[in-house]
């Protein structure tokens, strides 16, 4: 899961605490904690208008990352469940929409 925020140093050492999970990576935009079989990544969004719950006027900001093995079988699964492909990807990762327009990414090891 991916959650935008203001200070990603900030909520990282929030959820960590929180949840129990360790340090994985730290850059200037982007911290990520979690375990074995659970990440969580606060990215940097700095005109992030917070969520208001259950204003849908200023909904609930994420995305899910799912970490796979073989990022074409995996995209060969979710194509066939429903999801879409959606423009943007990188060195370790491709964008989705669910079948209800939700964003989320494959992401593998390079």
């Amino acid at each position: 899961m991916v959650i935008d925020c203001p200070e990603p140093e900030a909520l990282a050492r929030f959820y960590e605490e929180l949840l129990g999970l360790s340090r994985k990576s730290t850059d200037s935009d982007w911290v990520t904690i979690g375990d074995d079989t659970t990440r969580i990544a606060f990215q940097s969004a700095p005109d992030l208008r917070e969520p208001r719950w259950p204003d849908p006027e200023r909904p609930q900001q994420f995305h899910l990352d799912v970490v796979v093995d073989d990022v074409d079988a995996a995209e060969a699964k979710v194509l066939a469940l429903g999801a879409r492909r959606l423009p943007g990807e990188g060195d370790d990762f491709r964008v989705y929409a669910d079948p209800a327009g939700h964003p989320f990414c494959l992401v593998w090891d390079v």
